[in-house]
């Protein structure tokens, strides 16, 4: 059997201008990871949504890698929700970032403050009362994901591949490969470690979930490397 590695991308830079960027301690995670698939795993294929973060994930895991990985193919299924359409139909008024800074800075832990939020604010996306308010749906983005993991194991052709994407797609696969409800697929969204290995088995019409946000080459490096956010 072949494998799908499904690779969420290092830490974005949350707070900043441009939030698709790594941060440093994303390029850093991006690294270890390259250093540990080292050895590991030979790829016949490397494909990627098309965001800033998971084309930087790829170049910080190539700069880790000994050896030289296929070049990334980008594949606009396993891109991530739109985050800021989600969160802004919850809040109208964070539209304006100013408002939302001055909000969250209310609070004592203003990240924590936001991704409570944030996690109301995907509950109502994914709920399908309001589905009319969003451009991407939540049964819409599902099917998307789905067809590009399809479209993925035909193109690799029964070699591995490494898929640099993010948390929502990785769920919705789980969630197809586990028969997960949505309740339960949302909640795997909120515990994958960035730069998280999730391993899928794949052989003709068999499709198996083998590991799921394995993250220890960043415990085994620093600790401090190991981010949700």
């Amino acid at each position: 059997m072949a494998n799908l590695y499904l690779i969420r991308h290092g830490q974005a830079s949350f707070g900043k201008a441009n939030y698709d960027e790594l941060s440093e301690r994303g390029w850093e995670q991006g690294r270890v990871l390259g250093r540990w698939l080292s050895g590991k795993v030979t790829p016949g294929v490397v494909v990627g949504g098309n965001l800033q973060r998971h084309r930087e994930t790829v170049e910080a895991m190539a700069s880790g890698f000994a050896g030289k990985l296929p070049g990334m193919q980008s594949m606009m299924g396993f891109n991530e929700f739109d985050h800021t359409e989600v969160i802004e139909r919850f809040r109208p008024e964070w539209a304006d970032r100013a408002v939302m800074t001055r909000d969250l800075s209310a609070f004592p832990k203003p990240v924590r403050a936001f991704q409570e939020a944030f996690v109301m604010a995907v509950e109502r996306w994914a709920g399908g009362l309001y589905d009319h308010e969003y451009t991407d749906t939540w049964p819409r983005f599902k099917a998307r994901v789905l067809a590009a993991m399809e479209e993925l194991i035909e193109f690799a052709d029964g070699t591995d591949a490494l898929v640099s994407t993010s948390g929502g797609p990785i769920s919705v696969m789980v969630q197809g490969l586990l028969d997960l409800d949505d309740r339960k697929a949302l909640g795997l969204n909120e515990v994958i470690a960035n730069t998280s290995v999730t391993r899928v088995l794949y052989s003709g019409a068999r499709r198996s979930l083998s590991v799921f946000n394995n993250y220890s080459h960043l415990e085994a490096e620093d600790p401090a490397l190991v981010t949700f956010r």
